[in-house]
């Protein structure tokens, strides 16, 4: 397929490293400028792209940026996108490490991934969110190897939430699926499955025991 990343940092290096590796057309971008993915493209194979042209023709697109910059992502930014592209959100909302306070969120009760969605104008599906970014690298198994870990995945397009479940499913990883977006509060920072490395059924017991208040510490 081919996949566009917008955000170069752990998760979406990483990203570009596997998916480039299983033969995928990788663009990806970050908010520095092309000249500085240079060797990420280099190692990868990936095309280096400005974040405007990261979606053009994209199947997937994948983005992997701190949450108080998807605001300022490119406006129009999946219009060159293939028809029914999946788009991945991988954020979290860390209000007093790095997002600071972020009204949507903290007034208005919207998921970190629905105030994302409505900032894109376009659908997501949330993965990956809470998944360490070295075991993208070292951690893929095959099917039905008991060592397989699983990833929750939430979203409201049953066909965009296949697609992404089929691509991690080809990354190494089994998936849950945790409902729709108003439910993906369950996989958000301070959650039970948040950084969890367990099974499919661990990771539906951890979900299952979220709880909707905001841990104090997620919140600004």
């Amino acid at each position: 397929m081919k996949i566009g990343i917008i955000g170069a940092g752990n998760i979406g290096g990483n990203l570009t490293r596997r998916l480039t590796a299983l033969g995928h057309d990788v663009s990806v971008a970050n908010s520095r400028g092309p000249e500085t993915l240079r060797e990420l493209a280099e190692e990868t194979g990936a095309t280096a792209v400005g974040a405007e042209d990261a979606a053009k023709g994209a199947e997937v697109v994948v983005v992997t940026v701190p949450l108080k910059a998807v605001a300022n992502l490119p406006s129009g930014l999946l219009d060159g996108a293939a028809e029914g592209v999946a788009v991945i959100d991988t954020g979290n909302y860390y209000p007093r490490e790095r997002d600071g306070r972020i009204a949507g969120i903290e007034d208005e009760g919207r998921t970190e991934s629905r105030w994302t969605e409505q900032h894109l104008g376009h659908p997501v599906t949330k993965a990956f969110n809470g998944t360490y970014a070295q075991d993208i690298l070292d951690r893929p198994r095959p099917a039905g190897d008991p060592e397989r870990i699983a990833l929750p995945v939430a979203g409201d397009d049953a066909a965009a939430k296949a697609k992404v479940r089929a691509l991690i499913d080809e990354l190494g990883f089994d998936t849950v699926d945790a409902g729709g977006l108003d439910d993906s509060w369950r996989q958000q920072p301070g959650t039970p499955v948040y950084g969890l490395r367990a099974d499919v059924e661990g990771v539906k017991k951890a979900l299952t025991a979220a709880s909707p208040e905001r841990p104090a510490d997620f919140r600004g």
